[in-house]
């Protein structure tokens, strides 16, 4: 009779080659994975190597044992198939690029611990025994980023295999930049609808603040025309004299740009 005194590995994937350790196995027709059959890749008395079934279950722990070609079964060790991650959305939809941020990754297969991969940017650990279908980490930052918005995939690598790619994004975003942008007109009253145009990275505009010249700061709500212009008002109760305006996206706050109330 057949004696399993250890496995290989304790864990693993669909695939992945186990060897089972003891005595007695040079018998072996089968290794019982679980419920499922399993023929052994190679006999030896002392060992039976088998490859983990893609069949069920998924993940979980199952017990391994091997029967003999006379039916008769050896005692069973524990076995846990790890499962193959998967990605289904973030908490967040972008990230300042030259500072990267915090991102709660929602999916399934993270328990076991491994790695997360930013697309180009980089790969942080996935912390391990944490919660099966989310975890929180921290987008590492990519301050060589040349273009306003780069969506980066994210993947998810476990001892259970990698997350699909291309399925879950964060975009990682520039600020706002109004160095070279004009506004139409310069100078007016309160109440005047200003156009800012020739600015860049203007995307998806959270805020915008208008300080006068009594450093009153106004908050306000830019009309967006393309990702280099928009739309504001002058607040109604703006002092006269020089003012300024800043705006505020997922990338960080820009410079200033200047304007006179009338």
């Amino acid at each position: 009779m057949a004696t399993i005194t250890s496995l290989s590995a304790t864990q693993g994937k669909p695939g992945d080659s186990i060897t089972i350790n003891g005595s007695g196995m040079s018998t072996t027709a089968r290794v019982n994975f679980g419920s499922t059959p399993v023929t052994p890749t190679s006999v030896t008395a002392t060992t039976a190597v088998f490859t983990v079934p893609n069949s069920a279950p998924c993940s979980g722990q199952v017990s391994v044992s091997v029967t003999s070609t006379s039916g008769i079964t050896s005692n069973s060790l524990a076995f846990f198939r790890t499962a193959i991650p998967t990605t289904t959305g973030t908490s967040v939809t972008c990230v300042p690029a030259a500072t990267g941020g915090s991102v709660t990754l929602f999916g399934s297969g993270f328990a076991a611990g491994g790695t997360i991969t930013v697309g180009s940017v980089g790969t942080v650990a996935l912390a391990a025994g944490g919660n099966d279908t989310q975890t929180t980490f921290t987008a590492p930052a990519d301050a060589t980023q040349a273009t306003c918005i780069v969506p980066q995939t994210i993947t998810v690598t476990t001892a259970g295999g990698t997350s699909t790619s291309g399925t879950t994004l964060v975009e990682y975003t520039n600020p706002p930049v109004l160095a070279a942008a004009t506004a139409t007109p310069a100078t007016g009253p309160d109440g005047t609808t200003v156009t800012v145009s020739g600015g860049s990275c203007l995307d998806g505009i959270t805020s915008a603040t208008f300080t006068d010249s009594a450093a009153t700061a106004f908050t306000i709500t830019p009309a967006p025309l393309s990702s280099s212009s928009f739309t504001f008002d002058v607040p109604a109760t703006a002092a006269t004299g020089a003012a300024t305006l800043t705006v505020t996206t997922c990338g960080g706050t820009s410079g200033t740009l200047a304007f006179t109330v009338t």
